[in-house]
């Protein structure tokens, strides 16, 4: 009976604290990393929810930016941060699905080190030439690189990023030979797109859409199985020569391991919410984003499924790290 009663107050003392954790937090700003440039998918994304959280929570959320290796630096960064809820991050297909598979060497466990909380968005990626480029469609890309083979560079947001691996895919699908020109994040890269220095770039919708529709690049095809509500008239790349291509990108919010459990619950209760929001879905479809939230429980076991896929994808492709 005593034995029963020591549980019991052992498990009271538990909720009571972890409710008592949860309901004061949080009392100063909370840091919310983002792997990869200001301007890119990642960042436009994370302000989006950010802005709204900070509303939310009553304190201010600081968008730290920290790129490079694909997202991994900022991973780490998190991951090596106290998982008290004053340091979020968001991950995306990149540093959480394919960088540990295709990384020689990386300083976070993808499932161990982190705590998931909800995905943002799930989206298709656009190939995009430069606006003066003679390539209209991706059979006239396929026809020019096979008429000549390494010529044309394509660049991504990283090695070992969706960008990075998606073109390696189109060049073993189609028979093609392209060269790899890796940046740090999907402004740089577009940027040069745009000037002239690379002739392809496989982007996430929320950064291109913007400099499609304002006619700086030129879209040619997109990524996944079905076609982008936010560019309906734009073919597939699996519906213009390359049968069964399907390449999409995924975003989401984490912290570091150990986070309370009532931190989680209310900020996953949070991010919900704010994704349901109308004008941030509006913003966030605009730019090619489909809001998918959902509980940290299925986003943990997303997150191992999708491990579990793009291994698959980088091993029997037989893709190395540059």
């Amino acid at each position: 009976m005593n034995n029963r009663w020591k549980l019991l107050v052992v498990a009271w003392s538990a909720l009571t604290m972890t409710t008592a954790v949860a309901t004061e937090y949080p009392v100063r700003p909370v840091r919310l990393i983002v792997p990869f440039p200001p301007g890119g998918g990642t960042d436009i994304q994370s302000r989006i929810v950010g802005q709204k959280l900070a509303e939310a929570l009553g304190q201010q959320v600081v968008i730290d930016n920290r790129p490079g290796a694909g997202g991994s630096i900022g991973a780490e960064l998190a991951a090596k941060a106290a998982g008290d809820g004053y340091t979020l991050w968001t991950g995306q297909t990149s540093n959480l699905a394919i960088n540990p598979t295709l990384l020689a060497k990386i300083a976070y466990d993808p499932v161990r080190d982190f705590t998931p909380i909800s995905l943002y968005t799930t989206s298709q990626l656009v190939l995009v030439v430069n606006a003066g480029s003679p390539v209209k469609s991706v059979k006239d890309l396929i026809a020019a690189a096979k008429a000549s083979p390494g010529r044309f560079t394509f660049g991504s947001p990283g090695t070992g990023t969706v960008g990075h691996l998606g073109g390696e895919i189109l060049k073993q699908a189609a028979g093609i030979d392209l060269i790899h020109v890796p940046y740090k994040g999907a402004s740089p890269a577009l940027t040069d797109l745009i000037g002239g220095q690379i002739h392809l770039y496989l982007s996430s919708l929320p950064p291109a859409v913007a400099l499609i529709k304002a006619g700086k690049i030129r879209a040619i095809g997109v990524s996944s199985a079905t076609r982008s509500p936010v560019l309906p008239d734009l073919p597939t790349i699996a519906e213009s020569g390359v049968p069964g291509y399907d390449v999409t990108n995924w975003w989401g919010m984490l912290g570091p391991a150990k986070m309370p459990a009532g931190i989680v619950a209310r900020l996953n209760r949070e991010v919900v919410r704010i994704l349901g929001l109308p004008d941030v879905k509006e913003k966030l479809a605009a730019d090619g984003g489909d809001v998918a939230p959902i509980s940290s429980e299925r986003f943990a076991a997303f997150i191992r499924s999708e491990l579990v896929k793009w291994s698959k994808v980088i091993k029997n492709a037989g893709i190395k790290p540059d």
